[in-house]
């Protein structure tokens, strides 16, 4: 072997493996990521009654302000690090749950319904937000928790063909499609997010004093 393949087989080697480390940790902090949204989305009610108690306005807004800014903040990180489960290559060699991809779609869902709505303030686009983020919890906890880490320890047993068909690498041709699928579903809500935005300027297009009376 010439210095130059060597080189290079060595080079190879790192990036294959800072890939699978890179992808390996995104996997890992998903979950919390989905932890951390779900639990400052359905514990709102308790941030609202801590903000009732405030006797100074400044620090109730600040509160607010944190809160907001943390969660959805989150729920954009979680958008970004799960488009590692649109590509076709990366679901194909690594062990990942099957239906990632769908729950960033709705993940990305999440964020369209706060473009186009106002879920902290309208009922109907709160609910429809919850749905979404259960969903979305669903799709990545159910494969990742019960199959995924079930893989990984107990190979074999009375669960084996489920986990098989639930983990990506084992799965390749569901990967695959479901990968697709997901692709689409964002492309789809990513043109409807642009439309939107195009149309409106990201103005709500229904003012204040026309909207219903549907605050939560």
């Amino acid at each position: 072997m010439s210095v130059d393949q060597l080189t290079q087989a060595i080079v190879t080697g790192i990036n294959a493996g800072a890939e699978q480390f890179l992808e390996g940790t995104l996997a890992a902090v998903l979950p919390v990521i989905w932890i951390a949204i779900l639990g400052l989305h359905l514990g709102r009610p308790y941030i609202l009654d801590m903000i009732d108690r405030f006797t100074l306005r400044l620090g109730a807004d600040l509160l607010w302000l944190i809160y907001v800014a943390l969660r959805d903040l989150l729920i954009v990180s979680g958008v970004v690090m799960s488009f590692m489960f649109f590509f076709p290559d990366v679901v194909t060699a690594d062990a990942l749950p099957l239906t990632g991809g769908l729950a960033a779609a709705a993940l990305f869902g999440v964020l369209l319904v706060k473009l186009m709505g106002d879920p902290d303030h309208n009922l109907r686009d709160f609910r429809l937000v919850t749905i979404l983020l259960l969903i979305g919890a669903v799709f990545y906890f159910v494969p990742y928790v019960l199959v995924v880490q079930y893989y990984s320890v107990a190979q074999g047993g009375p669960f084996a063909s489920i986990s098989n068909f639930l983990v990506t690498n084992q799965n390749p041709n569901w990967a695959v499609g479901v990968a697709y699928v997901s692709v689409a579903l964002l492309a789809i809500m990513g043109a409807i997010a642009t439309i939107y935005a195009l149309r409106t300027g990201g103005r709500a297009e229904v003012s204040e004093a026309e909207a219903p009376a549907t605050n939560i």
